[in-house]
């Protein structure tokens, strides 16, 4: 079907919209990392009047940035790491064995996403007490208690997502490995992780950038060490001030990785959602 004139101007219209709803808030946050504090504070203008990068140098010495950015960078990748590794054995039994209670345990996983996080919030917290008092493993302020925490969020979209494109995947790729000998690890590992790299890059990417913007259990489960940098971002607000020229100016550097990394992906990134989300 062809489209008409007035859809195809009310579809460049309203994709304009949007890109300038996404675009104009990350125009501010990167002019307003480029001004001084005084300029920030005073009457906005759309272009930095006195032009300066002092702020991307100042937030360094500020607070300690980058051991805030270790941190970030442990977490989110070990949280990622995980929940993919996890989610392809998981998935890959979903999608091609049946076994009593595999349909409760896979609604089961996509329930727990009607919940908003918060909630999760005192349980888990109350948890790690009890573990810490029980066994002796200090899970709050330590990254393990941390990637406990994400795992909680990411493993349930990384199972079902994976599941579904696992399910789009023909079984016939199985069966002929099993024909040639191969195992069934060996067919998981050799024959279907290959074709399933979209989904496994999309899920992922998902799971990292979960991990590296969160900021509520961050804030709670975290210490001055163990802090990562969406909770450190505050710091830059204290009684007598608030740069706001270095927050924007951490702001830019904290969206640098996410941002490369979806760049370099984005294909996979795009593919593995849309196969996923098909089944």
């Amino acid at each position: 079907m062809r489209e008409t004139t007035g859809f195809k101007t009310f579809r460049i219209i309203t994709l304009a919209v949007l890109a300038v709803f996404v675009l104009l808030p990350l125009y501010v946050m990167i002019t307003s990392a480029l001004k001084p504090l005084v300029d920030v504070q005073g009457k906005f203008t759309w272009w930095p009047t006195n032009f300066t990068i002092q702020p991307f140098i100042d937030i360094w010495s500020t607070i300690p940035l980058a051991s805030y950015f270790i941190n970030s960078v442990i977490v989110a990748t070990s949280a990622s790491v995980i929940s993919v590794i996890i989610a392809i054995f998981a998935s890959y039994a979903i999608s091609r064995y049946k076994f009593r209670g595999r349909n409760t345990f896979t609604t089961t996983i996509l329930a727990t996403q009607m919940f908003p996080g918060v909630l999760f919030l005192l349980p888990l917290y109350l948890i790690f007490i009890n573990i810490s008092q029980t066994l002796g493993i200090q899970l709050i302020g330590s990254y393990l208690g941390l990637i406990i925490t994400y795992l909680t969020f990411t493993l349930p979209f990384a199972i079902w997502m994976l599941t579904g494109y696992f399910d789009n995947i023909p079984r016939e790729l199985d069966e002929a490995a099993t024909v040639d000998g191969s195992t069934a690890i060996g067919t998981l590992l050799r024959v279907i992780l290959p074709v399933a790299r979209p989904g496994i890059v999309a899920v992922l990417v998902y799971s990292f950038i979960t991990a590296w913007g969160e900021v509520l259990f961050a804030s709670v489960l975290t210490t001055q060490t163990s802090r990562t940098l969406a909770v450190g971002l505050g710091e830059y607000s204290t009684q007598v001030n608030v740069y706001w020229n270095q927050i924007m100016a951490a702001s830019v550097v904290v969206s640098i990785p996410v941002v490369i990394g979806f760049l370099l992906l984005q294909r996979n990134f795009v593919a593995g959602l849309s196969a996923g989300a098909v089944k």
